[in-house]
């Protein structure tokens, strides 16, 4: 049986609409039952070999390849197939395993390729590859600049967050934990900081400019609020990739779990039928449809929870699986084209319209990364 045989089925057994590969054209809401793992991986493979066959050049270091990065290396540790492994090698030699803005950068976008660095040194173990992404968290934690102020927008919880924690665990070093505790600080409150987590609705502004009332993007065109789905799919995966490796006697663990377990309760409600959530979480008619990159990144969260205890099974399972379910069956062509991912930009009107093919490659590494947790849920 081949991969997209597999996928069909997979998809068909769970409940789903068992037509894989047909964008939009969903005939009945998703299953809420996970194919089994052979379907998973079956779907992060047609995907992924879809994307490297296209790209024969693995890409730049920036924050958006090296998303991608990090999935085709949870897919190389959750299918076996080398090709996947080979490639990332590929795209870290290529870059020097540098970062983008020198090592000097304190920008979270440029840190993001570290997580790629340090997914290849556990499999390779040549610590040579995490000078750069060393010496930045380095200077940002022990450097002249001492300032805390650095992230003032929520993707870049996702995209250096990890980073210091895995900085943290390699040296030894808690002082790296505390810093990462005050930057953080700064993004999600308003005592201290931008204050972009609304802690009534349990969920994230993208920047001050969305802050409800008063922010100058903060109304929809239906007078609702703005939050960014992939915004808040990027904290969500944040906060599952360094709970996944903070000690568990930092003091803000607990803060990190409570703030999953909230933003995660916001989610299931705003879940669309088939599966999706739309790029405003609070206005279903500001661009609403389908859309790839913040539904991969809440089903990647959401699992994560599930899978460590932090989320009731009985509540989530569901959720992720209809999220799971629905990408396969209206996202994924026949061809393992990835669509309705929405572009690169910071707010629901950014990168449209978005198609049954728009595709970019954070969104397939977000695809992977779901699927690589979708995965360990399965048998």
């Amino acid at each position: 049986m081949d991969r997209r045989t597999l996928l069909r089925a997979g998809t068909a057994l769970a409940g789903g609409i068992g037509a894989a590969g047909l964008p939009g054209t969903a005939l009945a809401a998703p299953g809420t039952t996970l194919p089994a793992r052979s379907a998973v991986l079956a779907g992060m493979r047609l995907v992924n070999d879809y994307w490297i066959n296209g790209h024969a050049d693995p890409g730049n270091n920036q924050w958006a390849r090296a998303t991608y990065v990090s999935g085709t290396i949870a897919a190389y540790r959750a299918t076996g197939v080398a090709s996947y492994l080979t490639y990332a090698r590929n795209w870290a030699q290529q870059n020097n395993y540098a970062l983008n803005g020198g090592t000097s950068t304190r920008h979270a976008d440029n840190h993001n390729a570290g997580q790629a660095y340090y997914d290849l040194y556990e499999i390779d173990g040549n610590a040579s590859h995490l000078t750069a992404i060393n010496e930045s968290i380095r200077l940002m934690v022990y450097g002249s600049n001492t300032s805390n102020t650095d992230w003032w927008w929520v993707d870049a919880l996702h995209m250096a967050m990890p980073v210091f924690v895995r900085v943290a665990n390699y040296r030894n070093d808690a002082t790296y934990l505390t810093k990462l505790g005050k930057l953080y600080d700064y993004t999600k409150k308003q005592i201290s900081g931008v204050g972009l987590w609304n802690a009534t609705d349990r969920l994230w502004y993208r920047d001050a400019g969305y802050i409800w009332p008063n922010g100058s993007g903060s109304h929809s065109p239906n007078g609702k609020k703005v939050y960014w789905s992939r915004g808040n799919g990027w904290a969500l995966a944040a906060h599952a990739k360094v709970l996944a490796l903070l000690p568990a006697t930092d003091p803000k663990r607990a803060e990190y779990v409570s703030t999953l377990q909230a933003l995660s309760a916001a989610l299931p409600g705003i879940q669309r039928a088939d599966g999706f959530w739309n790029v405003n979480l609070a206005d279903a008619a500001h661009r609403g449809g389908p859309e790839t990159s913040g539904t991969a990144f809440f089903t990647y969260g959401l699992a994560y929870g599930i899978r460590t205890g932090l989320l009731p099974s009985a509540t989530y399972l569901p959720v992720v699986a209809k999220a799971w379910n629905g990408m396969v069956a209206t996202a994924v062509r026949p061809s393992g084209l990835l669509g309705w991912v929405q572009g690169v930009g910071a707010n629901p009107d950014s990168s449209q319209p978005v198609t049954s093919t728009s595709t970019s490659d954070f969104g397939v590494g977000a695809f992977l990364l779901a699927g690589s947790e979708v995965a360990k849920l399965t048998v």
